[in-house]
C-alpha cells in the first residue's frame, strides 16, 4: 500500500467499443475527480465534451474527493438501449433478422 499522503488513482475512458484509454496516476491526498481528469490528459486525447463521470460505477461530481485505489470512469452516452441491442442480437443469431 502507498504512503498516506499519496493516492493511487486510475482514470478510464472507452471512446469506442473494445477500446479503453486507462491512465494510472499518483495524486496528493485531498485530490478531486476534476484533479484526476485534468492530470490524466484524457481530455486532450479524446473529445469528451460534457460526459458523465463516476467512481467505481457511482455517478460523481468534479468536486468529489478521491480515495486511494479509486477508479474514475467517463461514461459515453448509449447509442442503443441495452435491452433492444440484446433482442436484436438474439434475432440475428436465430436467423430471423433480414438484411
Amino acid at each position: 500500500m502507498g504512503r498516506a499522503d499519496v493516492l493511487s488513482v486510475t482514470v478510464v475512458y472507452s471512446p469506442h467499443t473494445g477500446e479503453v484509454d486507462e491512465v494510472l496516476l499518483s495524486l496528493q491526498e485531498g485530490a478531486t475527480v476534476a484533479d484526476a481528469l485534468r492530470e490524466s490528459g484524457i481530455a486532450g486525447r479524446h473529445e469528451i465534451g460534457q460526459l458523465a463521470v463516476g467512481v467505481w460505477g457511482v455517478l460523481a461530481t468534479p468536486s468529489d474527493r478521491l480515495r486511494d485505489r479509486d477508479r474514475v470512469e467517463l461514461y459515453r452516452p448509449l447509442r442503443v438501449d441495452p435491452k433492444e441491442a440484446r433482442r436484436l442480437r438474439q434475432q440475428k443469431q436465430r436467423g430471423r433478422l433480414k438484411r
